[in-house]
């Protein structure tokens, strides 16, 4: 899991992404690739990883999402950085409508996810999500189908302040 700038505590850090100082915990983090990726997958013409999309031997197809889940005491949302299966024809019908301002229309798209995030207590490797593409620019959103998994239940119903402190204490070492 990578997060803001590695000099990050869970009082104040710098983004990753603006490089700007920003007080409180980071509220994003994410994986720069899915869980099967291997590094000399790199070196094949039949594997490609970008920063949102990743195919592995022509047979493995990846997109990279957000979860996205409020923060009600900070007016925020909180963002894990996500890769998420999906089968050929729906990888196909997405990257062929990548650069489309009509992507939005698109029902969603089912998927795995395939990112672990040590925070819980339980695997979160294959739980069952709902992708859905948003504006031009814009990670899709995925949505965990409704369990009693920890990420599941905190995607429907919001975490506190001091559960992104939690966040950044493990996974930041602050």
């Amino acid at each position: 899991m990578s997060a803001a700038h590695p000099h990050a505590d869970a009082h104040a850090h710098t983004c990753a992404c603006c490089s700007e100082p920003h007080d409180g915990p980071p509220l994003s983090y994410g994986a720069p690739a899915p869980v099967n990726w291997k590094p000399r997958y790199a070196r094949r013409r039949d594997s490609e990883l970008t920063p949102d999309q990743c195919v592995i031997k022509d047979r493995e197809f990846y997109v990279h999402g957000l979860i996205e889940i409020p923060v009600p005491e900070l007016g925020e949302t909180f963002s894990w950085g996500v890769w998420v299966s999906l089968s050929e024809p729906n990888f196909a019908r997405m990257h062929e409508l990548w650069e489309d301002p009509a992507r939005e229309q698109e029902p969603p798209y089912f998927g795995w996810l395939v990112t672990e995030l040590p925070v819980y207590p339980q695997s979160t490797l294959l739980l069952k999500t709902h992708v859905r593409t948003r504006a031009v620019g814009l990670r899709p959103l995925i949505e965990l189908e409704p369990t009693d998994h920890p990420l599941a239940v905190e995607q429907r119903e919001g975490i506190t302040e001091a559960r992104v402190r939690a966040f950044a204490e493990q996974l930041l070492g602050s």
